[in-house]
């Protein structure tokens, strides 16, 4: 890793490594050539272990660029396998705290929508189940506190689409704060507010269930608004 990159380790072992990922990163390389997360990890256990040529790290899940928060890496292709199959069957289990411009109607709810990307201007659409491309996306939320024209909500993926949060959750008219490229135009600077705070899923070999549970930055604006702490501390 180059002098100027940190990688916060929050758990290590034999079969995994889980990360805490900061905001405007990749998650693993593409067009752009930017640094990515996938490569510090690579970087960071070749070092640790005096590792000579490649190292295997095991892409499990991803996080948009934008989003911040807690990530597993796999270190063996086993454990990769075998966490990747949890995400099909439902056992990986994801949990977001976003801010809302306005506060839903409805303080709890499931949204399930169709979305389709275009990759010109990567930019993900609401659509029919007919619209060819289209991905079924399946997401519940909760509002949590309501401040100053804005809202703290708990999500729950039940499917893991690109800006599938920014996207169902603009379609109901409560775009994330500081996301402008889904009307979110309430905020004029700052960072999307959209952390994934909370990972859970059983270890691939100890089979021990796990989770982890990270804070925003809670002293940036509009995190500051809210008593984010309770939400994240486990009772």
């Amino acid at each position: 890793m180059k002098d100027n990159e940190t990688l916060t380790v929050l758990y290590e072992d034999n079969h995994i490594v889980v990360v805490l990922k900061p905001q405007n990163v990749a998650s693993c390389p593409d067009e752009s050539g930017d640094s990515n997360l996938l490569d510090q990890i690579k970087e960071y256990l070749r070092v640790k272990y005096d590792k000579p040529g490649n190292v295997y790290v095991g892409l499990v899940h991803r996080l948009d660029r934008p989003t911040g928060g807690v990530m597993v890496f796999a270190k063996t292709s086993k454990a990769a396998g075998r966490l990747c199959e949890q995400m099909k069957t439902g056992d990986f289990e994801k949990k977001y705290l976003a801010v809302l411009n306005g506060t839903p109607v409805e303080e709890s709810g499931k949204l399930v929508n169709w979305l389709k990307k275009n990759t010109v201007n990567n930019m993900v659409y609401l659509c029919t189940q007919a619209t060819d491309g289209a991905r079924l996306a399946s997401l519940d939320y909760r509002v949590l506190a309501s401040q100053r024209g804005l809202s703290l909500a708990e999500v729950k993926l039940h499917t893991g689409r690109s800006h599938q949060i920014r996207v169902q959750m603009a379609g109901i008219t409560h775009p994330l704060y500081g996301d402008m490229r889904y009307g979110g135009a309430r905020a004029q600077k700052g960072n999307l507010a959209l952390w994934a705070y909370s990972l859970a899923f059983t270890h691939p070999v100890t089979h021990e269930r796990m989770r982890f549970l990270s804070e925003p930055p809670v002293q940036e604006i509009p995190w500051k608004l809210f008593d984010v702490s309770s939400v994240v501390t486990p009772v």
